[in-house]
């Protein structure tokens, strides 16, 4: 069983407390983290927006968000301690006239006591939000700030979030966080490969036939039309989730786990991708839009559908990449990326295909290779499949059937989950799950080069009925390459 230790006491604010993400997320994770005894009760949880609210009324949403998260193991006894950490400042954060003496009362005066500033709202806000701060003097002393996804939607916006946030705090107080990096099986990734000398070896061009990444949605826009809009799947997920899998699974060696480091060679990898261009984007990517279709034996709409009456949008809700990493660990190794929005199913995957055997001593069609899937979601678990006799006679018949770790199964205990890691590694001041400067602005120049390719071809993305795997065209990226993409639940 896993034993919790417990952070030391600290502040948080949450801008935008009254927002989706807190309510769904943030307020829950702490509760949680509470729960098994990981914040002190000296801790401060602040939430602040512009609504008119007070402690009372703030406390009773947020008991209602993590009752709703908690659902069985609700524990009112426990509530009724935590909800006295919680308080709430009703403040306009971009307002001259913000009334930051009335947030500092709620905060500890001790410069060594960690102070966090959860940034909860829309990116165009994160500059601004963070010079009042520095104007009210709160970015002095252990202080730290997060940013959620996106940092900006292409590589200029980003540099000047960037610019704007660093002049107030220092690189080592920036938290750009994405809720991918902690996840149980994604930090299981780095354990996988250096921690087991039946990988290791393998991880390269020599044996690891290709990478496959899936992020697969079941669902539409969800009240996010106009933001997806805006954005589409490629700034949406590629920029951030998907290469932040990809990196991982692609990386060195770090020479240790701490934070630099791990994200150096990150890095690395960003920098080594080739880039895709106008006369090679139509050969390596495929973007789609969902049209009408069924979601479980039910009509769904299509995404124009969605935009409420909008004009027609060449907005892409499917990508499918055929990405390449230009070093000697990698080269000739393709990597297939692959999101979208009203899928057949949801599940997030890292499938790792590797080699044939160079010669078969089982006769035609039992020549499988084996291959290592790791599942983020749904059910988090590791596959390695490999080859064994089907029992029988009448021939030797290969199969292959996979060892199967599932954590829903092996560990029966509720662990963490993405969020409540990372708010405890925030707390503790560790940066190795979250993206320094350098690593955002490498993949934004990838991704930029793609967007000027698409829009340079002026092609509109291709159609696929709601409910199916996607268009067509993505299923021949790797049809040409001898090759399909795992569809296995």
């Amino acid at each position: 069983m896993a034993k919790f230790i417990p952070v030391e006491p600290f502040d948080i604010v949450i801008f935008g407390g009254t927002g989706d993400l807190s309510r769904r997320k943030l307020l829950p994770a702490l509760f949680h983290r509470w729960l098994d005894g990981q914040i002190p009760e000296t801790s401060a949880i602040v939430g602040t927006a512009r609504s008119d609210l007070d402690d009372k009324s703030y406390r009773a949403m947020a008991r209602e968000a993590c009752e709703k998260a908690t659902g069985d193991n609700w524990n009112d006894k426990e509530w009724k301690r935590f909800e006295k950490l919680i308080h709430y400042v009703a403040i306009d954060a971009t307002a001259e006239d913000a009334d930051w003496a009335g947030l500092k009362s709620k905060l500890t005066e001790d410069p060594a006591r960690p102070c966090v500033f959860y940034l909860a709202t829309a990116p165009s806000l994160y500059v601004s939000i963070c010079e009042a701060l520095g104007r009210a003097g709160l970015s002095e002393g252990n202080t730290r700030v997060v940013l959620e996804k996106p940092i900006g939607k292409d590589l200029d916006s980003a540099r000047a979030i960037n610019d704007g946030v660093g002049a107030v705090y220092s690189e080592r107080q920036v938290y750009r966080i994405d809720h991918y990096l902690g996840k149980e099986t994604v930090q299981n990734l780095m354990v996988l490969r250096f921690g087991n000398m039946l990988f290791e070896p393998l991880w390269n061009r020599n044996y690891i036939d290709h990478v496959q990444l899936t992020v697969a949605e079941d669902l539409g826009l969800e009240g996010r039309a106009d933001y997806y809009d805006k954005s589409g799947a490629l700034r949406d997920m590629v920029q951030n989730h998907m290469l932040q899998l990809l990196c991982l699974t692609a990386m060195e060696p770090p020479n240790q786990l701490d934070d630099d480091d791990v994200r150096t060679e990150k890095i690395k990898v960003l920098r080594s991708l080739v880039p895709i261009h106008a006369d090679t984007s139509k050969k390596l990517t495929v973007r789609g839009q969902y049209r009408a279709g069924v979601k479980g034996g039910e009509p769904v709409r299509g995404y124009a559908e969605e935009l409420s009456g909008e004009a027609k949008s060449n907005t892409e809700t499917f990508v499918a990449i055929k990405a390449s990493i230009d070093n000697w660990r990698w080269a000739g190794v393709p990597f297939y990326l692959r999101t979208g929005k009203r899928m057949s199913h949801r599940h997030s995957d890292i499938v790792v295909q590797f080699k044939k055997a160079p010669h078969s001593l089982f006769g035609e069609g039992n020549d499988m290779s084996n291959r290592l899937v790791i599942r983020l979601q749904p059910d988090e678990g590791v596959r390695l499949f490999v080859q064994i006799k089907e029992p029988g006679p009448g021939g030797l018949r290969v199969k292959s059937l996979p060892l199967n770790l599932s954590y829903a199964e092996s560990f029966t205990v509720r662990y963490p989950d993405a969020y409540e890691r990372l708010l405890m590694d925030v707390v503790r001041g560790n940066l190795s799950l979250f993206m320094r400067k350098d690593e955002v602005e490498a993949a934004w120049t990838w991704v930029d080069n793609l967007i000027e390719a698409w829009e340079q071809a002026g092609e509109a993305p291709e159609p696929y009925p709601a409910g199916s795997d996607g268009p067509l065209a993505a299923a021949m990226l790797l049809d040409r390459d001898g090759r399909a993409w795992w569809e296995g639940h």
